[in-house]
């Protein structure tokens, strides 16, 4: 059995495209393979369905919103199974919620929660493909919940994981995971392998090869996942799940990767804007599901002291509510960009924190909010830095060098 997502560039808007992933797939099932498609939405849809409701309403009802945008995979699973049925190869478009998938949490940011696979099961039964859109589930309630850019991984995996397949196939417009954006950095170097713990760091801290929940599923499942191109044959990268936990060598102290996400808001309060609430705030923030990064506490306690994190600027609107509430006076700097370098034992060796300070440094880039753990060393920059700190790192810890093996990426 094979699980394949197929992404949105990847499915395009045009026929000939989308033919040619029925083509694909139809090739699997003659094969003998049973398969399950699951599919985002085609092309721009998704920003075009986001652009129709800025036009229509400032501030849009949540629910509403995934109503709409669960509409483009919805289409995309329909078109494509249509397309399937013309070569001759039967094919049922499910929504995420025909498809067994489960969710609860917030509207556009949802956390899957079951996959009930019996629909499936009967549908490959009888040998036809299932098309799946991806993305979506259904709450408690049984209100579409959406799992944001990049949730049709999710659901990918998750229905891997539930049928028993121990590789999820993610078919993208990248040739896989690399050692950074290859965007911004030309000389970033295509990762073979990478283990579920550093690439799950990557997609928290901005990676967008890989939703976040997609890897964090695999990891707990023991569910291979393989990235690569839906346009040609390279190998790709395959994100291998850890059996005996986190690698934290202190011997091993090295660099895999660096991510970066420009859609981040610094949030500076100084001491005595909040005095001693800090418990207090992070609580309420927690309450409408306002995750932050970065905490760290600023002054003394002759003054008070403050604090400085960051959030996703899509949750500043909900963080000025609870600022407001609470009548805590904060600066809010929007946006920034957030910088990570990935690796393993990087709190165990000061140098490195000092060697990205120094770097930067000399090229006249101030770095803030620095918080270091053993496999993520992550500060903010302005923006309009982000690139030229990307490339900075990258050359400064060889990152365009070969990994010797896996889980010990070139020594820094």
């Amino acid at each position: 059995m094979r699980v394949m997502k197929f992404g949105g560039t990847s499915l395009g808007t045009t026929p000939e495209r989308l033919r040619a992933v029925a083509e694909r797939i139809a090739g699997t099932h003659r094969a003998g393979r049973p398969v399950v498609a699951v599919v985002s939405a085609r092309g721009s849809t998704a920003d075009v369905l986001e652009a129709d409701v800025r036009a229509v309403s400032a501030a849009p009802p949540a629910r509403e919103v995934d109503q709409l945008l669960a509409t483009g995979p919805g289409a995309s699973a329909a078109l494509l199974a249509i397309a399937l049925t013309g070569m001759g190869v039967p094919a049922a478009a499910l929504t995420g919620a025909q498809a067994g998938v489960a969710a609860s949490g917030p509207h556009g940011d949802g956390r899957l929660t079951a996959v009930d696979g019996t629909r499936l099961r009967e549908l490959l039964r009888r040998r036809t493909v299932a098309v799946v859109a991806g993305g979506q589930a259904a709450d408690a309630a049984g209100d579409v919940v959406t799992f944001g850019r990049g949730g049709s991984d999710t659901t990918a995996v998750a229905l891997a994981a539930a049928l028993g397949v121990t590789t999820c196939e993610v078919l993208t417009d990248v040739a896989g995971v690399h050692t950074a954006d290859p965007r911004i950095t030309p000389e970033a170097r295509l990762l073979p392998v990478i283990s579920s713990g550093l690439m799950a760091e990557m997609a928290y801290s901005g990676a967008s090869v890989l939703h976040p929940q997609a890897v964090e599923i695999a990891a707990g499942a023991g569910v291979r996942i393989h990235v690569r191109s839906a346009f040609s044959d390279q190998p790709g990268t395959t994100v291998v799940p850890e059996e005996t936990g986190e690698n934290m060598w202190e011997s091993a102290q090295s660099a895999t990767a660096i991510a970066h996400d420009t859609e981040v808001a610094r949030v500076v309060i100084r001491p005595g804007g909040l005095s001693h609430r800090g418990l207090e705030l992070f609580a309420a923030l927690a309450e409408v599901s306002v995750p932050v990064d970065l905490v760290s506490r600023v002054g003394d306690g002759d003054i008070g002291h403050g604090w400085d994190f960051t959030v996703a600027r899509r949750h500043v609107a909900a963080l000025r509510e609870v600022l407001g509430r609470l009548a805590c006076p904060a600066e809010i700097h929007d946006p920034v960009a957030k910088i990570s370098l990935i690796g393993t034992g990087l709190l165990s060796r000061p140098l490195t924190t000092g060697r990205m300070l120094a770097a930067l440094g000399q090229s006249g880039i101030d770095a803030y909010s620095v918080s270091t753990s053993q496999i993520r060393t992550a500060f903010t920059v302005s923006k309009v830095h982000c690139a030229r700190a990307v490339e900075l790192l990258h050359r400064e810890f060889r990152l365009d060098q070969p990994v010797p093996a896996l889980g010990h990426p070139v020594a820094v």
